[in-house]
Formats: structure tokens, sequence, C-alpha cells
């Protein structure tokens, strides 16, 4: 994937288009080497590789996951951005969920230093037979 953009909302969207395009490849390419992600339920997964084997794992779990955004704001290399998630748990219809959620990147130069997921997770957890009692 090239880089083309150093303005942090086109990075940004040019990570969730490789996200919706499951392109690992490309996630790697567009992450520090120090990538942090936070995930929905707050715990910190630290490093491009340890990321690009996350990405390849929860793509081959939901294949057809995608994010849609719809609306960004961005201050200095920080983006927020709110829309909605969905995918399906092993791409069979009948566990399909679409959640809505809110995303924080850190963008460094052409590269997401950052990427931080906001959403109610319990829909997708459903779809894979995961239930949590509170």
């Amino acid at each position: 994937m090239q880089m083309l953009s150093t303005d942090p909302v086109s990075t940004v969207r040019l990570f969730v288009a490789c996200i919706n395009a499951g392109d690992v490849a490309g996630l790697a390419a567009m992450m520090t080497e120090d990538h942090r992600f936070i995930d929905a339920t707050g715990a910190l997964h630290a490093g491009r590789e340890t990321m690009t084997q996350g990405w390849r794992h929860y793509l081959a779990a939901f294949p057809d996951y995608r994010i849609e955004m719809e609306d960004a704001i961005a201050q200095e290399n920080k983006v927020a951005f709110f829309g909605w998630a969905c995918g399906s748990f092993q791409g069979k219809s009948e566990r399909a969920w679409r959640i809505p959620g809110a995303w924080k990147a850190v963008v460094s130069g052409d590269r997401i230093a950052e990427w931080r997921v906001y959403s109610d997770i319990e829909p997708m957890m459903r779809s894979m037979g995961i239930t949590r009692d509170f």
C-alpha cells in the first residue's frame, strides 16, 4: 500500500479502507512499529507485529468485517470518528451483527501510532456463542 497523505483524516480513511478490504499487509504498512491498539474492553495490544497477527486472526473470524465512517473530527494529529462496525462470525449471515462505534486514532506522519475502539461488543460476542455473566 502506498502512503499518499500526511493529512490525519485522510490517513485514517486509508487505514479504514485497508480494514474494509481485509488487507492485513496494508494495515501492517500503515502502523508505526510501536503501534498501540486499545480494544473495546480497554485491553492494550502493543507493537506492529502483535497487531498484524491480531488483524489476521480477527479478519479470519469476521471475514466481512467493515467500518462505516460517518463523522470525523480532528485536532492536530488526533482523529475521532463515529459510525458503525458490522460483520458476521465466520461470514455466516445468521451470525451477523452491526453496532454503533467510535474510534480514536493518533497519526504519526502517514502512519497510525494508536487505534482505539469504543463500542458495545455484546452483539459480536453473541455471534460467536459467547455470553458474559455480570
